[in-house]
């Protein structure tokens, strides 16, 4: 992607020089590098789980402009967790109703939560800018009540060496050069990952012979808070397709399709970007352009996620196109996958095996996603004359039959991912329903006193539903939360039952701390969870 400029929006971890820089290398237990969301929201989840954890950025703070500007139901309920996810919800611009449209006709719409009982909408429109800063205020907040989390901005990691036990980095600032040593690494430096760069290793995939026009404008508008999207829109010189989406402070996101062979120079003039948005928005419309930025898509990922003590997370393992909104919501998932197990390690609760399962059920979901995304890409971009014409056939289907509109793709729009038949997974002999099977992200539901996530809030936790769990606090010094719900006390809705029960008369799950079930039965003995605590754990294998 190419900014058209760079300024700082929010300056949240200013430089400042510290002793370490001129004493001799420090060991850390985890060092980041990358303070963007996947960066952040890990430092946040290892730290406020006690374990020590030092970020590393090369600026001091947020960038100017959009970028991200989606973030799914699932990204809102892992920043709950972590304290974050009511400051972004009230700044955000809460939306599920999608529409598509063929031309100047509407083809059909969509709504992506059509069920009530979750504390979190579907997804919100937050300018990334607003989703950093806020993860950095959560931040501040766990710091002041003694989380071992350090910020460092303007330090640049040049350099890297690595050993059996852990790796060295040369990091450059103002004051000169340092060095700092860690157990663990875990590189969220972004899709050109300078880390990934460094240790020689392959970023594979596919380019997508297409680039896209964002033009980020300010206006006063009565659009609704709704995602619209244009194949072969009507506007004069607005390409093969447009979309346009509201964010926060009367800012609206809207991209052009551009086709392959372009002078990109010439298409981020201000004064052709202003035709493009003129003929969109009509002549005379009052706007401001106030961030513009071309891109190409792309879908690649590293062939594993781990690589001894280094990890990868987020775009700097793994990248999609934007459309979707897949790239920062299963990034923040790479970081909640990642923290629980990292910090069981670092405790020496669990063995560093248990790290090679991120990799397994991250690249699981990278592979997901970016099936995904190349379907919409291929779908959005058709490559001969006859997938266009199959295309707008299936356009013109949409607009009167309902079985050909899970076949117009604008983007599927980011899901949590499954983690079926995955080494982590514990039994499952409950006759429950299926969107609560073993691996899968827990499903929220309302409860008299608030939703059921909330009550699952970072640790390993058995969740009873009409029967009482086993009495255990702890396994192999991992502590066990419980949690004891009653439907005929605790289900106003009918929710918890229909999502958890189905036509089972109880159930006891247990819940990873990422709010993935790893595994749920009728009945269990303490047996049972031990031996599906082991499994969760990466013992049992």
């Amino acid at each position: 992607m190419v900014d058209k400029r760079y300024d700082i929006v929010f300056k949240l971890y200013p430089y400042e020089k510290r002793a370490a820089q001129d004493a001799p290398a420090q060991r850390h237990p985890v060092v980041i590098v990358g303070g963007g969301p996947v960066g952040m929201a890990a430092a946040l989840d290892l730290g406020r789980r006690g374990t020590p954890v030092l970020v590393l950025d090369d600026h001091e703070g947020v960038g100017q402009g959009s970028r991200a500007i989606c973030f799914a139901k699932r990204t809102l309920e892992i920043c709950d967790r972590l304290g974050a996810g009511e400051a972004m919800v009230d700044k955000g611009v809460v939306w599920s109703v999608g529409k598509v449209f063929h031309g100047e006709d509407r083809v059909f719409e969509f709504n992506l939560q059509p069920e009530d009982g979750h504390r979190r909408p579907a997804f919100i429109n937050l300018q990334q800018p607003y989703f950093e800063k806020f993860l950095v205020d959560a931040v501040r907040q766990a710091q002041a009540k003694g989380a071992p989390i350090d910020i460092r901005g303007g330090n640049a990691v040049t350099a890297i060496d690595r050993h059996d036990d852990h790796v060295a980095l040369t990091v450059d600032t103002v004051d000169g050069s340092y060095r700092v040593e860690a157990d663990w690494l875990i590189a969220c430096d972004g899709a050109r990952s300078p880390i990934r760069d460094m240790l020689g290793l392959s970023f594979d995939g596919r380019v997508f012979e297409d680039n896209f026009l964002i033009a980020d404008v300010k206006m006063t508008a009565d659009f609704p808070t709704e995602r619209w999207f244009w194949f072969e829109p009507p506007f004069k010189d607005s390409g093969a397709s447009a979309l346009l989406h509201k964010q926060p402070d009367d800012i609206w996101r809207i991209d052009f399709q551009l086709g392959w062979d372009i002078d990109r120079a010439k298409e981020l003039k201000e004064e052709n970007i202003r035709a493009r948005v003129d003929a969109m928005l009509g002549e005379g419309a009052q706007y401001a352009l106030e961030w513009t930025s071309i891109y190409t898509f792309q879908c690649r990922r590293m062939q594993d996620f781990r690589h001894g003590r280094v990890i990868f997370a987020g775009d700097s393992a793994h990248q999609v196109s934007p459309f979707g909104a897949r790239g920062a919501n299963s990034g923040v998932q790479d970081a909640d996958n990642l923290a629980w197990k990292l910090d069981l390690v670092v405790r020496g609760l669990a063995p560093d095996t248990l790290l090679d399962s991120y990799s397994q059920e991250r690249i699981h979901g990278a592979d997901e996603n970016i099936l995904n995304s190349t379907r919409a890409t291929d779908f959005l971009t058709p490559k001969s004359a006859m997938s266009k014409i199959f295309r707008n056939a299936v356009l013109e289907l949409a607009r009167e039959h309902a079985f050909a509109r899970p076949l117009v793709n604008s983007g599927r729009l980011s899901v949590p991912c499954i983690y079926d038949g995955l080494p982590l997974n514990g039994p499952d002999t409950l006759p429950g329903p299926a969107r609560t099977r073993v691996g899968a992200p827990c499903v929220d539901a309302p409860l008299p006193d608030g939703f059921l996530l909330e009550r699952l809030n970072g640790a390993f936790t058995l969740l009873a539903i009409d029967t009482e769990p086993p009495a255990l606090d702890e396994i192999d010094g991992i502590p066990i939360a419980s949690v004891a719900l009653s439907t005929a006390r605790d289900d106003p809705t009918g929710a918890l039952r229909e999502r958890y029960l189905g036509e089972a008369d109880r159930a006891v799950y247990l819940i990873r701390p990422d709010q993935h079930v790893a595994a749920r039965w009728a009945e269990a003995e303490i047996a049972d969870i031990r031996a599906a605590m082991r499994i969760a754990t990466g013992k049992g294998h």
